[in-house]
């Protein structure tokens, strides 16, 4: 396939002159075929890669040394993981194309345009801050910067007055780094912090901190460039090759398949009350209270626990037996579940219909789809409950005040799967939960690793942790089932509408 972009052909253009440097600004699409296995490949990888910068971005100081120590294994592992022997030109490739493949995903609404942004820039000030001086000033130069390099003279001449005025200079970080001489309209934000010196209409800027300058043009650029990209969206979703695998990105996850039960029947009946206090996410919990209080939950509930039920273990008879017991204690007598809902439980559990093995929601689908309204008990309570009801709820669940205020900070931040990492700290006692959260399934597994001391249920934890070490190993879904798995799950919908 030809990647979607400007068709006009490159004339004379080399390797080198298409990728003249190891940091880019993303100014131009590429043009070239690629496969849409490649295309895929290429979405998912970098997808993990600032899943990575996210959840470190909030866990670990930035720059710190265990924030440089993450990142740059896991900045390695997208460029090298194929083999060590692959190019510069070829790293150069991926990290370009991969960019406008997920520039095409996360264009389509505006929380998923300022998530893209922002992981972007961090990802970008990281690899900049990474280059030697020299390289720097190439990047510069390569992309019409125009920002001079301060002369050994000049610096000399100004030396007292830099290191008075810039936090953080001494006087011989001045002699052996650049300075750079820049119009001050251009640093505005360094200006009105007061951290650069100021002469004839020029701000004088460390090496440190012209990343500030840089990263303020690559945020315009790219919000521009999203912004152009969204208008053209049209065109590009009716490719019915591209659509599914677009739509598909926005709120995909890359972990463990949790439709696979490796622990049919390992889990009774009696044991869920106690595990929905030790060892479910906070949406589950919700989930699992609101049933027992009022035996009843409307569709959007069932998918989402039924779902998750059958990923930790539920055999079907199981699930038969605690639906139909939930329920007649309520409004639906045994004939009515039998008639009204035992079908959707065996559909669920690819017993009718099309036969299919319903896959356990993750993070991203239920913050993404399908808000609850007035009524329902579904989705996730970092992301549609209201702060007070939230910190009251945290509060009736035993977490601490500190605890409650650090969820509610990430909330605000809108980090809701590292608030719910952070629950899942607080109520196991761990300052570091060792892994990064996307699925409710997976939560489970690791609170009854953590739990048990990885016995018994948790034989499949390492075999997930290896899957997300290892990207080569990571179950990625091809176009056709990604869009066969969107049209299934709206079949499965169907069965589960309340009268």
């Amino acid at each position: 396939m030809q990647f979607p972009g400007r068709r006009k052909k490159l004339i004379g253009s080399s390797q080198n002159d298409l990728y003249d440097h190891c940091l880019q600004f993303y100014g131009q699409p590429p043009l070239e075929n690629i496969s849409l296995t490649e295309f895929e490949t290429f979405a998912v990888e970098r997808l993990k890669l600032l899943k990575t910068v996210e959840n470190l971005g909030v866990s670990c100081v930035k720059n710190s040394e265990q924030y440089t120590k993450k990142l740059d294994a896991e900045i390695s592992k997208f460029f090298f993981n194929k083999e060590d022997g692959i190019s510069e030109y070829e790293k150069r490739r991926k990290d370009h194309i991969s960019h406008f493949i997920l520039r095409l995903a996360y264009c389509q609404t505006e929380d998923l345009r300022r998530w893209f942004i922002q992981q972007e820039m961090d990802l970008f000030r990281y690899r900049f801050n990474d280059l030697h001086s020299k390289h720097k000033t190439d990047f510069l130069h390569k992309n019409n910067l125009k920002y001079e390099t301060v002369s050994a003279e000049e610096k000399k001449s100004l030396q007292d007055k830099l290191i008075a005025s810039s936090y953080g200079l001494s006087g011989t970080k001045v002699e052996e780094h650049d300075v750079y001489k820049v119009p001050f309209q251009d640093a505005l934000d360094l200006v009105r912090t007061r951290k650069v010196y100021l002469l004839a209409g020029n701000a004088y800027i460390p090496h440190h901190e012209i990343v500030t300058i840089v990263l303020n043009d690559f945020r315009t650029r790219l919000s521009k460039a999203l912004a152009m990209t969204a208008r053209s969206l049209p065109a590009v979703q009716s490719d019915e090759r591209l659509q599914p695998l677009l739509s598909h990105l926005s709120h995909a996850y890359v972990g463990q398949d949790y439709s696979i039960q490796k622990n049919i029947g390992k889990i009774s009946l009696e044991q869920i009350d106690a595990l929905s206090g030790k060892s479910f996410p906070l949406c589950m919990r919700h989930l699992h209270k609101a049933l027992r209080e009022n035996h009843h939950l409307r569709h959007g509930g069932r998918m989402q626990y039924g779902l998750f039920l059958k990923g930790i273990g539920l055999s079907l008879e199981q699930a038969l037996q605690f639906w139909r017991s939930e329920f007649v204690k309520g409004k639906v007598d045994a004939d009515k579940f039998d008639k009204a809902y035992a079908y959707s439980v065996r559909h669920m559990f690819g017993k009718e219909g099309k036969r299919t093995d319903y896959t356990p929601y993750s993070c991203m689908k239920v913050i993404l789809s399908n808000p609850p309204s007035q009524g329902d008990y579904h989705g996730c309570p970092f992301r549609h409950s209201d702060p007070e009801l939230l910190k009251q709820k945290l509060q009736n669940y035993k977490v601490s005040p500190s605890g409650t205020n650090q969820i509610l900070e990430l909330v605000k931040g809108m980090h809701y799967q590292l608030a719910c990492q952070k629950y899942f700290e607080l109520t196991h006692n761990v300052e570091d939960a060792g892994f990064s959260l996307n699925h409710p399934n997976q939560y489970f597994t690791e609170s009854q690793k953590l739990l048990s001391g990885g016995r018994d249920i948790k034989k499949e934890v390492d075999m997930s942790q290896r899957s997300q070490e290892n990207p080569a190993s990571v179950t990625r879904p091809s176009q056709a089932n990604s869009k066969q798995a969107h049209e299934e799950m709206g079949d499965l919908d169907s069965f589960f509408q309340d009268e």
